[in-house]
Formats: structure tokens, sequence, C-alpha cells
């Protein structure tokens, strides 16, 4: 069985690290499937205006239930974001955090204060990118079925 992996990144809070987003599923994607892949597409919003804002919601949280770890690019303020990470260690399901130092933001303490998220800051994605290795190569398959729920 594959690893689930649920993405998070800001789409209506702007759009600015987009090709960020389509390197690092790219790469996440070596891991397990990632099942928020459509956020890097460039079509994105137009995509989801045929969608209402419910079904949008329904059908994150339901990817957020099925999935088995989260990895959220948090350089870009999102309230989705936020709320998808309260969400994720609600069900108890490991978290990593990618935060860009280049980009001349400031993390959130809301997250780089919460001890149960991994935050991992980076300048550069190809530098991530070991990181986002690590991460996977010692991650406990086993330790996430109790947390996934599939429906």
């Amino acid at each position: 069985m594959s690893i689930k992996i649920y993405f998070a990144g800001s789409i209506r809070g702007g759009r600015e690290s987009a090709d960020d987003y389509l390197a690092l599923i790219s790469n996440l994607q070596k891991y397990g499937t990632v099942l928020t892949e459509h956020i890097a597409s460039e079509a994105l919003l137009s995509k989801e205006k045929k969608m209402t804002d419910q079904q949008i919601h329904d059908r994150d949280l339901e990817w957020l239930q099925q999935c088995h770890v989260v990895v959220a690019e948090v350089t870009q303020p999102s309230l989705g974001v936020g709320y998808e990470l309260a969400y994720s260690m609600f069900l108890k399901k490991p978290v990593l955090c990618l935060f860009n130092t280049a980009k001349g933001k400031q993390l959130s303490a809301m997250i780089s204060g919460q001890k149960y998220f991994n935050v991992v800051k980076y300048h550069e994605i190809e530098s991530i990118i070991n990181e986002i290795q690590h991460y996977f190569n010692n991650f406990d398959f086993e330790q996430t079925q109790h947390n996934t729920v599939n429906k």
C-alpha cells in the first residue's frame, strides 16, 4: 500500500509559490500518492470555480482523513492552510511544514511555536529536497495506519 500524502499550500491567499509547489509535489510523488497534486496546476482556480466552497471543503477534509502524512508549504500565509494544519493535528496526522526563508517573510508563531509540527526552514527548493528525503526515509508508515480513515 502506498503512502497517501496531503500537500497543502496557499491557493486563494496567493499563488506566488505555485512553481515551488510543482517542484515539491513532483518530489513528493517519489514517496507516495499526492492526493492534492492539483495544487500545482496553473488552471487550479478556474477548475475550482466549478465547485462550491462547501464541495471544496468537504473534499479536502475527506482527503485529510484518508492521508497518512501532511506536507505543507507555509511560506505564503493562508487561512486555509492554517485550518488544514489544525485539523491534521486534531486527526493526529504527522505534519511536515516547509518554510522558505529567502522570501523575506516571517513564519507565524502559531506554526513555529507548535511542537506538534515538524518545521523545516530552507533557502531554495534544491536544499529542501534532501530534507524531504530524510523525512520520508525515516517515516513510520505502520504508526500512521491507525490514524487513517478509508472511506
